[in-house]
């Protein structure tokens, strides 16, 4: 059984999807569509840069979105279907767009703003996110909880394996990193991010968000999303459009996603969009399973090989 996983920020890089654009007309129609739908040269930043632009948090979010959608349709131009999906982050949103729940360029109007958003939510350089290798997810919530001293720090991404990341103002960050080690973490990593994410100072994001996702025109998903905020699969409309809602702050438990997925009988994923994140990830949570990566035309070959064995 396959599932469709599609990374979220943090993946994006200077000329992503090209390869694919030339190649497949499936795919560069894709492209187009996200240029007209946001009325400006967006593939143009995603294939050329400057990579200050493309890692301005609102271009690189509908960029993400482009890249994993266009590699999305060129497989099920090949009739390889997932049995679920699910997205990390930003990823969700790839994943609702695979499902049908809304169109592409909804998603991309939304996602543009929902950068917007959460990059105004909190004034550069107040917020900080940094990564904790080493330590189960319980000592990182002690270590917030002991570091906060009044502030917000909280874990944001459980992303298995022994790494999870932390949100919060960046004195309260730094302190819970520095109680982190205390409690035995190997290393603390401080993220280059623009904002801290997945935490409650993203709740004004969320606040503004919410009645526009709501607002949107939806359909109930074809497969399965199984969602950040719980772990649980939605299968209609309603539920998947408030797990977005309530992802902007809340924590992604992308480890309990891949147990989820695991437990329906997933044995293959395949990570669709730019980079290698999410493989690396589910290697380490689900390590009886095959993952392979597709965001280039030469992945296509061992996709199909597994889709059609």
């Amino acid at each position: 059984m396959i599932a469709f996983i599609f990374p979220g920020q943090g993946s994006q890089k200077v000329g992503m999807g090209k390869a694919l654009a030339d190649a497949f007309p499936i795919c560069r129609d894709t492209f187009a569509e996200a240029d007209a739908a946001l009325g400006e040269p967006l593939s143009r930043i995603i294939f050329e840069g400057p990579e200050n632009q493309l890692t301005l948090t609102e271009n690189t979010q509908p960029a993400i979105l482009t890249v994993s959608t266009a590699a999305h349709r060129l497989l099920a131009s090949r009739r390889i279907k997932p049995a679920f999906v699910a997205g990390h982050s930003l990823g969700e949103y790839s994943a609702n767009v695979a499902a049908g729940t809304f169109t592409f360029a909804d998603a991309l109007r939304i996602v543009r703003r929902r950068g917007r958003y959460m990059q105004e939510a909190v004034p550069v350089g107040t917020g900080a996110m940094a990564a904790i290798l080493g330590l189960d997810a319980g000592k990182v919530a002690q270590a917030c909880a002991e570091a906060a001293d009044g502030d917000v720090v909280s874990p944001a991404n459980l992303n298995g394996g022994g790494q999870v990341a932390i949100a919060g103002t960046t004195d309260a960050v730094r302190r819970a990193g520095e109680r982190a080690k205390a409690l035995g973490a190997k290393r603390v990593m401080p993220l280059p991010v623009s904002a801290p994410f997945h935490c409650a100072l993203m709740k004004p994001a969320e606040d503004r968000l919410a009645p526009e996702l709501r607002a949107l025109t939806t359909y109930d998903p074809r497969v399965a999303i199984v969602a950040n905020v719980d772990g649980e699969p939605k299968c209609d409309a309603r539920s998947a459009i408030e797990a977005l809602v309530h992802q902007v702050s809340s924590p992604v438990r992308w480890e309990e996603v891949v147990a989820r997925l695991a437990s329906e009988g997933v044995t293959t994923y395949v990570e669709v969009g730019p980079g290698a994140v999410l493989s690396g990830l589910v290697r380490k949570i689900h390590r009886e399973a095959t993952v392979v990566t597709f965001g280039s035309p030469d992945d296509l070959a061992s996709v199909e090989s597994l889709a059609h064995v």
